[in-house]
């Protein structure tokens, strides 16, 4: 099933526009154009921040975290840059890194108001005086200057253009980009936070982060629990689901069978999580609860929200070595560690992909992915550290079996360019 949906109960409000319906059975939204100003005001707004201190203390009550990929409590990140010395700034962060993630770019289309209201409070919250959002679809761009033309916003907000790569979402390259570089991070530290655009402290918040701030300020009866929700891309291309994509709202915890039972994918064998960061699971995968907790306990990890299946006719193998090579791709090619350690992973994967025999390749793989994280700029590396080492811990039976026989799901070599995980927003 192709669409999007809320899986909230009824009554609990939600980012996805009303016509979403509380379940499947309402069929899927967002297909028309997006939410005006007038009905945005209509449900309740840009009401006033009459204080933000307690808006703030409000978040972290509510738990709220972001949704940018690490989870870090949204509460603590806002503080920070308010008690950075200096007159700070903030932007909203919409560019998606992940290929098999659409919600921020759903959002910035369809509920541009939400997304601004969210960072005017945040610049309320942080005492900014200027603000940014920051974006590569084209179809965003326009939902969000049409916005700023209903609503100039306060203080006041500029809209940045940048080229699409998997690095290019990353704090630090949001930060360079705004000031005129390329879209690549950079050494930490300092952090955004503490000298961020021109220098000031910045905020740079996840669009869905954003989101669920005004929310939670328009509905503050509810904060606890619209900060428990969450938005997941789900997607695979199973024999009796190819192109199966949905964007649905889940309340935290949500067993991830529910999920895969919704867009179609109940019988997959297994998935990869995080987009390309949580690694792929294998038996259990159906019994996972969707937050940041319970996965991190699963030793995997929720990142952006997004979920692809892999079905009876997906090798884990094949999938594993298009993740390590669209990520050797996406490298920004500025730390040595980066480019020596994506480029070994990919390439050795794929000999094991072709069942090459003549030196031990899982060895390598097997302590490269130990040594290898954390020692890059940003999570790139450790993605594709974690990518290779769940499928050797999760699947070693068919990683051997690579070994015995020729496998037909990985002949071909390994496309650099993501297709596999790419969705379209719905």
């Amino acid at each position: 099933m192709t669409g999007v949906f809320s899986l909230l109960p009824e009554g609990r409000p939600g980012l996805l526009l009303p016509n979403a319906g509380a379940g499947p059975a309402a069929g899927p939204s967002g297909t028309g154009p997006g939410e005006d100003l007038a009905r945005y005001l209509a449900r309740g707004g840009y009401a006033p921040p009459r204080d933000p201190e307690h808006l703030l203390g409000r978040l972290a009550e509510a738990g709220l975290r972001g949704r940018g990929g690490a989870g870090f409590p949204a509460a603590v990140k806002l503080r920070a840059v308010r008690d950075a010395p200096g007159c700070s700034v903030v932007v909203a962060n919409g560019e998606e890194g992940e290929p098999g993630s659409v919600k921020d770019r759903w959002l910035l289309r369809n509920r541009p108001h939400l997304v601004l209201d969210g960072l005017r409070l945040a610049a309320a919250m942080t005492g900014a005086a200027r603000g940014w959002v920051y974006l590569s679809d084209d179809r965003a761009e326009r939902a969000v200057r049409r916005a700023l033309v209903e609503r100039p916003a306060e203080p006041a907000v500029d809209v940045v253009r940048t080229e699409h790569t998997y690095v290019a979402g990353e704090e630090s390259a949001v930060v360079r980009r705004i000031d005129g570089g390329p879209a690549l991070p950079t050494a930490k530290p300092p952090r955004p936070f503490e000298s961020g655009v021109g220098g000031a402290p910045t905020l740079v918040a996840n669009v869905e982060t954003l989101a669920r701030i005004a929310l939670i300020h328009s509905r503050p009866d509810a904060a606890a629990a619209v900060a428990a929700g969450h938005l997941v891309t789900l997607s695979g291309r199973g024999d009796h689901t190819e192109g199966a994509t949905a964007l649905v709202e889940v309340p935290a915890g949500t067993p991830l069978k529910v999920l895969a039972d919704l867009a179609g994918h109940g019988t997959a064998r297994a998935v990869l999580l995080g987009g390309l960061f949580g690694g792929l699971y294998g038996d259990g995968w159906p019994d996972l609860p969707l937050d940041h907790d319970g996965l991190h306990a699963a030793g995997t990890a929720l990142g952006c929200g997004a979920l692809h299946f892999l079905h009876f006719g997906d090798c884990p193998v094949a999938v594993a070595t298009e993740a390590a090579a669209y990520l050797a791709a996406q490298s920004a090619r500025q730390c040595g560690v980066c480019v020596s350690g994506t480029s070994a992973l990919a390439t050795t994967l794929a000999a094991v992909a072709r069942g090459a025999t003549d030196d031990d390749p899982t060895g390598k793989l097997h302590r490269w992915s130990r040594q290898l994280p954390g020692r890059g700029a940003c999570g790139l590396l450790d993605a594709a550290a974690r990518v290779v080492a769940t499928l050797l811990d999760r699947f070693p039976d068919r990683v051997a079996a690579h070994r015995d026989a020729a496998c037909p799901a990985c002949a071909d070599p390994a496309p650099e360019d993501g297709r596999r995980f790419r969705v379209p927003v719905p």
